[in-house]
C-alpha cells in the first residue's frame, strides 16, 4: 500500500504566468490570466512519485468562485488532471514530471466567468475525499483567444483598447477640437479589485444571484454601465457639478480614473462627486480595459440628447431673442462623450459583432437615469431600429433635424425659416500608437446626401412617425406654427466670426442680412451673445443689441459688434459662448435665425522634456505658460503626474504672473519604469482654471552591470 500523498510545496509561477497573459503591469506577486489560454502550476511532492501511484490516478483540480462557491450553479467545477483536455470546460495536464514534481498546464474555458478563483488539488481517497489549497488568480477576458468572445484580431487595436493607460478625451466644438489627457490607471494593482467589487456591488442591489452571467460581455458592460449612475445601485459618480455647491471635484479637474474608483471604493461605495460625460466614459473605460474588455472612448459634437428616439429636437425663443424653456427634454450638447467596445454578439442577429455602443452618462428613461446599449454600431448607421431598444435613440442623437422656434405676438411659436445645426459631426477617438484624433464619423453614419443616408432617414422616419404622433399629442400643436415657405430665402441673415477665442481676446463678429423679396422690408433684428455649458444649459445672456431699420430690394447690409473680455470672463462656464441673430419681417412676421458657438481657449502649457531618457537617469522637465489676459494670475499651483516618471503627483505654488509675463517652473524627475511615459502637467488660478498639457518622453531601459 501506497504512502499518503502530500504536497511539500506548491508555486503558481506568477512571473512568468503573468508576462504570458499581459498582466503583469497589474501585478508579479498575484497570479492574473486570461480565460481561455493556459497557466502554469508547479507540484512539489514529500517523496517520489512511486511511492504514491494509486492516489496520483485518482487526483483532480477543483476551482470555485463567489462567496458561496456551488457545483449547481456553476461556482465550483471539478476536473480531473488528464492529458486529453476539454477545450469546452476547464482542464489540467501534466506538461512535464520528474520523480519529485509535477508541472501542470490548467486551461480555463474560454467562456468562464471572470472574478477571482480558488484554485485547489483534490485526492479521492478509499473513504474520503481531501483538498489542499492550492492559492487564488484572478481571471479575465482575453481578447487574444480566438474562441472569447472579445476577441480582437488587430493587435495594434489590442494594444490601444486593452493595454494603454494614457488616453485622450476629444472636446470643444466640431471646428475647434481639444484634447483632455487621462489616466486610465486601468492596471494599478488595487483597481482590478475595485473593479470586482463594483460588479459585486452592482449584482447585490440588483439580486442578481447568477455570477456565471459574468462569462458574457454584453451583461457586464450593462452592469458596469449601471453601476455609473444608476442611485439604485450606489453608483460610482454623480453628475450634475455647479460652481455654487462646491461639494465636490468639478469634473474638469479629474486628471484619471483611479483617484475616483478608490475613493468611491473608500466611502463606502458612495457616489463621488461630480462627473460629466467624458468623466463617466473615461472611468467605464478604465474598469473594461482592466476587465479585458477592448474599450475606447468616443466624441461626437453637436449631439441631440434625451430626444427619446424622435428625429427632431427644438429650441424655443421669445420676441426678443431670448432661449426659453417650453417643451420636452430633449437638448443639443456642444459635444458628447461615450464607450465603444469590442465583443460578439450571438444573441443578435448575424453580422452585428465588433464595435458596441456603451452611454454610461445618465440617460432619461421611463426607470429613471441609466445608461445606454451596448448597441451595434453597425446598427446605428444602417438605422435597424428594431435589433435593440437603445439603437433607436442614439441613432435620434446623432441624425435628429434641429428645429428653432420663435414666439409671436400671440404667444404662439413660429418656425424659423433657418438656423438649424447639423448633428453628429466629426465623431472622434485616439489614434492608435500615437496621440492623433481618429474620425469615426464615416462608421455611425453615411455621408451627408449620399443615396444610402437618404434611404436610411426615410426609412427611420416612417418607423418613427408612429411615436412622434403620439408625442406630439402632449403638446398643443395650435401653438405652433410652420415656417412661412415662400418667404423662407426672401431674407437672409448670417454669422461671420472665429470659431476660437483665445481667452482673454475680446471676441469681433459681424452680421449680414440680405433683403431678396423685390420690394423694401422693415426689419426686426435682435443680436445676442449668451455663455453656455457643453450640455447647452444657458449661463449668462451677456449682450443683446436690438434694431429695427429698412432694407431695400437686393440690400445686403453688414453689422460690426464685440463682446468684451471682460464682458464674458466672469461667466465663462465651459467655455462655450453662443452667439445668434434673430431676423424678422415686420409686415409678413417671417423669422429667420443664424446661430455661431464660439470655444473660448485657454492658453497652452508648453512642456519641454529631453527625447529620450535612461531609466534611473534624473532629468529636469520645463514647463512655462504666458499669460495672455489682461491682468495678472494670481495663486497658481501647478501639479504634476506621470506613471513611471514621478511617484505620485507633485504640487507647486507659483508667483504671480503680470501680464504678456510668463510663468516658467523646473521640475526634476527620474524615472523608473521603461518606456514611453506621459508627463501630465494641470495648472490653475484665480483667473483661470484647469490648463492641461502632456508630453510623453521614451524611457530606455538601464544596462544590467557587466
Amino acid at each position: 500500500m501506497g504512502q499518503a500523498l502530500h504536497i511539500a510545496k506548491h508555486d503558481l509561477q506568477v512571473p512568468a504566468n503573468n508576462g504570458a497573459h499581459r498582466t503583469a503591469a497589474i501585478s508579479t506577486e498575484r497570479l492574473v490570466v486570461r480565460r481561455g489560454q493556459p497557466f502554469s502550476i508547479a507540484l512539489h511532492f514529500a517523496a517520489e512519485v512511486h511511492n504514491y501511484l494509486q492516489q496520483l490516478k485518482r487526483v483532480s483540480l477543483v476551482v470555485q468562485t463567489g462567496p458561496r462557491p456551488c457545483k449547481a450553479d456553476g461556482t465550483r467545477v471539478q476536473f480531473p488532471v488528464s492529458s486529453l483536455g476539454d477545450r469546452s470546460g476547464w482542464s489540467a495536464a501534466v506538461k512535464e514530471c520528474d520523480s519529485l514534481s509535477w508541472s501542470l498546464s490548467v486551461t480555463s474555458p474560454a467562456s468562464a466567468a471572470v472574478g477571482h478563483y480558488t484554485l485547489l488539488l483534490r485526492i479521492h481517497g478509499t473513504r474520503r475525499a481531501t483538498e489542499h489549497p492550492l492559492g487564488t488568480f484572478t481571471l479575465l477576458f482575453n481578447p487574444w483567444c480566438r474562441d472569447d468572445s472579445v476577441f480582437l484580431a488587430n493587435e495594434a487595436q489590442r494594444q490601444e483598447c486593452v493595454l494603454n493607460q494614457d488616453g485622450s478625451i476629444y472636446w470643444g466644438t466640431e471646428s475647434t477640437i481639444q484634447v483632455q489627457p487621462w489616466d486610465f490607471s486601468q492596471f494599478e494593482e488595487d483597481i482590478v479589485d475595485i473593479c470586482f467589487k463594483l460588479l459585486d456591488v452592482g449584482a447585490h442591489w440588483q439580486q442578481d444571484t447568477d455570477r456565471t452571467k459574468r462569462g458574457d460581455p454584453v451583461h457586464v458592460c450593462r452592469l458596469v454601465g449601471a453601476m455609473l449612475n444608476c442611485n439604485k445601485l450606489r453608483r460610482v459618480l454623480t453628475r450634475g457639478w455647479t460652481a455654487e455647491r462646491g461639494d465636490g471635484t468639478p469634473p474638469t479637474q479629474w486628471l484619471g480614473s483611479a483617484p475616483i474608483l478608490r475613493q468611491w471604493a473608500a466611502e463606502r461605495c458612495q457616489p463621488v462627486r461630480y462627473g460629466q460625460c467624458w468623466v463617466f466614459a473615461a472611468v467605464t473605460c478604465s474598469v473594461l480595459r482592466c476587465l479585458g474588455i477592448p474599450t475606447r472612448v468616443v466624441t461626437s459634437f453637436t449631439w441631440a440628447h434625451n430626444t427619446g428616439g424622435q428625429l427632431s429636437v427644438d429650441e424655443y425663443y421669445s420676441e426678443s431673442g431670448d432661449r426659453v424653456a417650453y417643451n420636452g427634454k430633449a437638448s443639443i450638447w456642444s459635444f458628447h462623450t461615450w464607450n465603444e467596445c469590442w465583443m460578439a454578439r450571438p444573441d443578435l442577429s448575424p453580422g452585428y459583432d465588433g464595435w458596441q455602443v456603451l452611454d454610461a452618462t445618465p440617460q432619461e428613461k421611463s426607470g429613471g437615469p441609466s445608461s445606454c446599449g451596448p448597441a451595434p454600431v453597425r446598427a446605428i448607421r444602417d438605422g435597424i431600429l428594431e435589433l435593440d431598444p437603445d439603437v433607436a435613440p442614439l441613432f435620434a442623437a446623432l441624425n435628429a433635424e434641429h428645429r428653432v422656434w420663435v414666439q409671436r405676438p400671440d404667444r404662439r411659436f413660429q418656425r424659423a425659416a433657418s438656423g438649424g445645426r447639423y448633428l453628429g459631426n466629426s465623431i472622434s477617438t485616439k489614434a492608435m500608437s500615437c496621440d492623433r484624433c481618429q474620425d469615426l464619423t464615416h462608421l455611425y453614419k453615411f455621408p451627408e446626401g449620399s443615396p444610402q443616408a437618404k434611404e436610411v432617414l426615410e426609412r427611420v422616419h416612417k418607423k418613427t412617425s408612429k411615436l412622434e404622433g403620439a408625442s406630439s399629442r402632449e403638446t398643443d400643436l395650435s401653438t405652433l406654427l410652420p415656417a412661412i415657405k415662400d418667404l423662407a430665402l426672401l431674407l437672409f441673415v448670417c454669422i461671420q466670426s472665429k470659431s476660437s477665442v483665445l481667452l482673454g481676446q475680446d471676441i469681433q463678429l459681424a452680421v449680414t442680412v440680405a433683403n431678396r423679396s423685390g420690394g423694401e422690408r422693415a426689419v426686426y433684428l435682435v443680436l445676442g451673445g449668451q455663455t453656455l455649458q457643453y450640455d447647452g444649459t444657458p449661463i449668462t445672456q451677456l449682450w443683446k443689441e436690438e434694431l429695427q431699420f429698412t432694407l431695400r430690394h437686393n440690400e445686403e447690409k453688414t453689422l460690426a459688434a464685440q463682446v468684451p473680455y471682460l464682458q464674458y470672463k466672469s461667466a465663462l462656464g465651459d467655455g462655450h459662448l453662443m452667439l445668434s441673430a434673430l431676423l424678422k419681417d415686420v409686415d409678413t412676421l417671417s423669422v429667420h435665425f443664424a446661430q455661431e458657438e464660439i470655444s473660448i481657449c485657454k492658453p497652452q502649457l508648453a512642456i519641454k522634456l529631453p527625447q529620450s531618457v535612461m531609466q534611473y537617469q534624473p532629468t529636469m522637465a520645463e514647463i512655462s505658460l504666458q499669460n495672455p489676459l489682461p491682468e495678472p494670475l494670481e495663486q497658481c499651483v501647478l501639479s504634476v503626474t506621470g506613471r513611471g516618471l514621478i511617484y505620485r503627483e507633485r504640487t507647486y505654488r507659483c508667483d504671480t504672473v503680470q501680464p504678456s509675463s510668463s510663468l516658467h517652473v523646473h521640475i526634476p524627475f527620474t524615472p523608473t519604469q521603461a518606456g514611453t511615459k506621459r508627463l501630465t502637467v494641470h495648472l490653475s488660478c484665480t483667473q483661470i482654471q484647469d490648463i492641461k498639457g502632456y508630453r510623453s518622453v521614451n524611457i530606455v531601459a538601464a544596462q544590467p552591470p557587466a
